[in-house]
């Protein structure tokens, strides 16, 4: 599967631009603040049906226009023919995705339909971010992967928005109703024991894969751990949010459950936590070992290779590591490639002597052209 083209109309800095891509890699290069990102965001956003950077549409559209717009043909296989995906955002209307310009009845049937993994800078939120970003990744990987547990995701979020108007009601009411609370940890016991479930599961398959990763990048060999932290290990689940009850209702909010879940990363022979520590590079292995594992998880269970988005990645990465990685990535296992660089030079140098097929893009405000 790879993007043959790109369109976008009014998205952040472009107005009108049009784009063929290689089947491999792509390298989009030029000085910050051109559109390289941006341009990236907008594939992201054919997969995702949102930005990887900004949680609201609207302020995606450039200035003063009334809309944005994302088309973008794909193909899947030799054999199959172009796949049309669209992405319309007019200012004060619902978002609309599009497939061979049918329009979605929900726009989650479409997650998974277009396997993409980025990287970027702000991947460094993993380590050092809160729990919030970490069971996003584990949500996003396994999501991509099983359209049943985001449906299970999708309806436990919203009874445990439902729960927590109720205690804010208690608290504001000053009343307790233990048969109405009881329905709604019903509701949470039955789509969160299995959410629960998927994700140790997940992690069984996935940490050998990221452990083999960590290694090929780091070359050097040291314990890597991913620790799954969950408040229901080895507990019953109703029993839990029974025993919470006057807790949550001082509070007014759901204190146990599933959506408290974590991911602890740890290093070394004593098993120390990352965040705290780990040195820079043993950090940013960590996470670009995290990325690249959640690649080949996706490809394996889909039978269907991700695009990989690399946003300026090679900064902190010396030519050796750099050589490394595009070697990586170039290979068969790896499907299409997207990376962005400052240095025109560094991209030159590093497919010298290269028989890996590629496309060198420069990226000006609101240009791009093929070298």
């Amino acid at each position: 599967m790879y993007l043959k083209n790109i369109k976008l109309s009014n998205f952040k800095s472009y107005s009108e631009i049009e784009v063929e891509f290689s089947h491999n890699i792509n390298c989009l290069v030029g000085n910050n603040g051109v559109g390289k990102t941006n341009l990236l965001d907008a594939i992201y956003y054919l997969s995702f049906s949102k930005s990887y950077f900004n949680s609201l549409d609207n302020q995606n559209i450039k200035y003063n226009e009334s809309y944005f717009a994302i088309h973008g043909n794909y193909i899947f296989s030799e054999q199959s023919e172009i796949q049309q995906f669209s992405c319309i955002q007019k200012r004060g209307q619902s978002k609309q995705i599009k497939h061979n310009k049918k329009l979605y009845s929900r726009i989650s049937d479409h997650i998974g339909k277009i396997p993409l993994v980025m990287v970027s800078p702000y991947d460094h939120e993993l380590i050092q971010g809160g729990s919030e970003i970490r069971r996003k990744f584990l949500d996003g990987v396994i999501s991509q992967t099983d359209n049943l547990y985001l449906e299970q995701l999708l309806q436990y979020q919203k009874a445990l928005e439902q729960r927590n108007k109720l205690l804010k009601t208690f608290y504001e009411d000053r009343y307790f109703d233990e048969t109405i609370l009881s329905l709604w940890d019903e509701q949470l016991v039955r789509l969160g024991q299995p959410i629960y479930e998927k994700r140790k599961i997940f992690l069984e398959s996935f940490c050998p894969i990221f452990n083999s990763y960590y290694s090929m990048i780091s070359a050097i060999e040291e314990p890597v751990f991913i620790e799954y932290d969950s408040q229901i290990h080895n507990c019953n689940y109703a029993t839990l949010l029974r025993e919470t009850w006057t807790k949550d209702a001082y509070t007014q909010y759901t204190t146990i459950g599933i959506h408290k879940d974590d991911l602890n990363f740890k290093i070394g022979e004593e098993l120390f936590m990352v965040k705290k520590f780990g040195s820079q590079g043993q950090q940013k292995t960590f996470v670009l070992a995290l990325k690249l594992a959640q690649f080949e998880y996706i490809a394996k269970n889909k039978k269907l290779k991700p695009i990989l988005l690399l946003d300026d990645v090679f900064d902190k990465l010396d030519m050796v590591r750099v050589r490394q990685l595009i070697h990586l990535v170039g290979k068969e296992c790896f499907g299409q490639v997207f990376l962005t660089d400052t240095q025109q030079g560094r991209v030159e140098e590093i497919f010298t002597d290269s028989v890996i097929e590629h496309k060198i893009f420069t990226v000006e405000k609101d240009k791009i052209a093929v070298q």
